[in-house]
């Protein structure tokens, strides 16, 4: 009897004002740990610049969703792919949700792009996050693989002349390019191929770096702003607090991304010809199709390689312990003039006539 009251004792009593969703959650975190979000977040994190991540990983929800959705209607196989694109505006909410998808994937590269830029501008990169910094680079890659599979997959005049880009690059690329040719799988067509990658390999490998990300920042803490004193830092919020204000955020985009498919629902062009070249590529290739006008197909290659290798030496390079942009003018010129140049080159490009190059 007296060992009973004693274990009895040693038992937690319920506290009576706790209400029963709080002791479902207490249950729920004993397990799984979710209290682990709370950890400290600065203030200055909060605003919307410092949010761009998070508004990324929105975007991608978002893609997740329709993706899903649409994969039930589409058909990978070379012959009907473009048909049965069409078909979606006979499915209900097939053309809301392909416009859905086409925006959150714009959304998703401006999104990342910016991220990027705001993470160069206040040299996030530096020491300790430098893998967390690659791991944001490598992500980039990943979202342009991404529109790059997803515009193929329309299988239109666009898409078809976009594979061809995709198969003259990998032949370029010798052995290396072995992924992007049609030798790999004879007899596989390779949009099946570019459909598997594009609804699980890119998508996949997004999620697991996005964890790795996601942790690696849990790790060494959000990066503290260059030119707000330590001091303002000793009082930060928790991060669920920081993750409601990107909810908040992220519902506008939500918004904005419902209007835009319905008030400007993405185009599809007709089943491709072959042996022509008449379209230019997506906004985000612009760049590269200038550089092709100038110097032919292998300027994409080229091109882009600079492209990456400039932000994957970056926190290599710049070792500068300094994080304001006024104590890294090398950085912020060379940063400077690669964007203007990109932007200049997308612009020439879009004034320009559609060339053969194929």
């Amino acid at each position: 009897m007296t060992a009973n009251l004693d274990r009895d004792a040693t038992q937690p009593s319920e506290t009576p004002d706790r209400s029963r969703p709080r002791r479902v959650l207490d249950a729920v975190d004993e397990r799984l740990g979710i209290d682990a979000l709370r950890y400290p977040v600065p203030e200055h994190a909060n605003n919307l610049a410092w949010s761009l991540g998070g508004l990324t990983l929105v975007s991608f929800l978002v893609l997740l969703v329709t993706g899903i959705y649409l994969a039930q209607f589409y058909d990978p196989l070379p012959e009907s792919a473009n048909q049965s694109i069409r078909d979606l505006s006979d499915v209900w909410l097939g053309t809301f949700a392909r416009g859905l998808h086409y925006w959150a994937a714009q959304a998703m590269y401006v999104l990342v792009a910016l991220h990027l830029l705001r993470v160069i501008f206040h040299g996030s990169y530096k020491r300790p996050r430098e893998a967390n910094y690659l791991v944001g680079v490598s992500m980039f890659a990943l979202v342009i693989a991404a529109l790059f599979t997803g515009t193929v997959l329309k299988w239109d005049q666009e898409g078809f002349e976009a594979l061809a880009h995709n198969i003259e690059i990998g032949e370029l690329l010798g052995g290396l390019g072995f992924w992007f040719t049609p030798d790999l799988a004879g007899n596989i067509p390779i949009l099946v191929r570019l459909y598997s990658a594009h609804v699980v390999l890119v998508p996949g490998l997004i999620v697991v770096l996005f964890l790795l990300h996601a942790l690696l920042v849990k790790r060494h803490g959000i990066s503290p702003h260059p030119d707000i004193p330590a001091a303002a830092h000793e009082h930060p919020e928790p991060f669920t607090s920081h993750l409601r204000r990107i909810g908040a955020f992220g519902l506008v985009v939500i918004g904005v991304l419902g209007i835009l498919a319905v008030l400007v629902p993405p185009v599809i062009g007709s089943t491709p010809v072959e042996g022509i070249e008449v379209t230019k590529p997506a906004w985000p290739f612009l760049w590269m199709y200038a550089l092709e006008n100038w110097f032919g197909l292998s300027a994409i290659l080229w091109g882009s390689g600079a492209l990456f290798a400039l932000l994957v030496l970056l926190p290599f390079v710049d070792r500068n312990p300094r994080r304001s942009w006024r104590d890294r003018p090398v950085v912020m010129s060379v940063a400077a003039l690669v964007l203007v140049a990109i932007v200049t080159l997308s612009i020439i490009a879009i004034f320009s006539a559609a060339e053969t190059h194929i």
